[in-house]
């Protein structure tokens, strides 16, 4: 998977908040960010899980054409 970065600009009451959070679960921040991410985005519907097929591994017939 190819990775991009991009600035992220926060209060620091806020990111202290989050450096704890990732030290608890023993991640660094930017992994604490792209697993709450990634979480937020699946239960909402706009990330498919990682499980199921993409369009590009499904055969024709899996499609429906």
């Amino acid at each position: 998977m190819a990775r991009t970065s991009f600035l992220f600009r926060t209060d620091p009451k806020t990111l202290d908040a989050f450096r704890r959070w990732a030290d608890d679960e023993f991640r660094s921040v930017n992994g604490q960010l792209e697993f709450v991410l990634r979480k937020a985005l699946r239960d909402a519907g706009r990330l498919p899980s990682e499980n199921a097929p993409s369009d590009e591994n499904q055969s024709d017939d899996d499609k429906g054409t």
